[in-house]
């Protein structure tokens, strides 16, 4: 009696999609494989991967969007300055570990009401972000990012973010693989900006601010409230206020707004070389 065969199970797709960012680690295909990958993970509408490089600009590796809106500005504003005022940016500052972070779980309380939001975050039709974060080497952090936009007008579940936390070890390990040589200019440590914008106004508009009233600035213009000021610097909401009034004083200012216009032109001299 003839023995029946039994044909081969079929692959999993995620499986076999995964398989195929590992085999494009060190090519040209890297990027477009891991995303690839990842849509099986949760569904998302755009996709970028940024190097933040201590001494130097932010490096674009990748990005994909159905709505060109969301990635217009990335080279023109994002890239020249913008970016120090980005959450995924403080985290590469604070030097956090590996894993995915949901943007507004990370970001200020106020974020949705400051400048950088108004002027350029919302330009993009960006709704939700997840970052898969890594730094591969010192003054390095690369942040593989997954967003939803006005294509289908939804944020991130608690599920979607569940599934992103358990590809994160996959995710950053390829990532590592794949850049296995990107290295920072100046790998010592984050340059102190809030420093480096205190000497800049007083040079070029003689507003000579205390430490702490540069401190708060930056802090003001990245979203935070006076409770959050307060918490991240360890002194009281109350005097926070006081601080902030002197700031504004100095700078013959009454607004929020009218300090992001004040200190943006900076931020691009911040930002270090291309």
């Amino acid at each position: 009696m003839a023995q029946e065969r039994t044909a081969p199970p079929k692959a999993d797709p995620a499986s076999e999609d995964l398989a195929k960012a590992i085999l494009a680690t060190g090519s040209d295909g890297f990027g477009a494989a891991l995303m690839g990958w990842l849509k099986h993970v949760c569904a998302f509408d755009n996709f970028a991967i940024i190097a933040f490089l201590q001494g130097r600009r932010p490096k674009v590796l990748m990005t994909h969007a159905r709505d060109t809106r969301v990635f217009e500005r990335i080279d023109s504003h994002y890239v020249e300055g913008a970016y120090l005022l980005d959450p995924f940016f403080a985290l590469h500052r604070k030097e956090a570990a590996d894993g995915a972070y949901r943007l507004y779980d990370i970001a200020p309380d106020q974020f949705q009401r400051n400048e950088y939001f108004k002027s350029y975050y919302r330009n993009t039709t960006l709704l939700d972000e997840i970052a898969f974060f890594c730094r591969p080497a010192a003054g390095v952090a690369i942040t593989t990012c997954i967003g939803r936009d006005e294509t289908t007008a939804s944020k991130f579940s608690l599920r979607d973010y569940a599934a992103a936390q358990g590809a994160a070890p996959v995710v950053n390990a390829l990532v590592r693989q794949n850049w296995p040589a990107i290295r920072a200019e100046d790998p010592a440590g984050p340059e102190d900006v809030a420093h480096t914008l205190r000497n800049r106004l007083s040079r070029d508009k003689g507003i000579d601010l205390s430490g702490r009233q540069s401190e708060v600035a930056l802090l003001i213009l990245q979203g935070h409230s006076s409770v959050s000021i307060g918490l991240t610097l360890g002194i009281s909401p109350q005097t926070v206020k006081v601080i902030r009034k002197q700031l504004y004083r100095k700078c013959a200012i009454s607004s929020q707004g009218e300090l992001y216009y004040l200190i943006a032109p900076y931020l691009s001299e911040q930002a270090g070389a291309p």
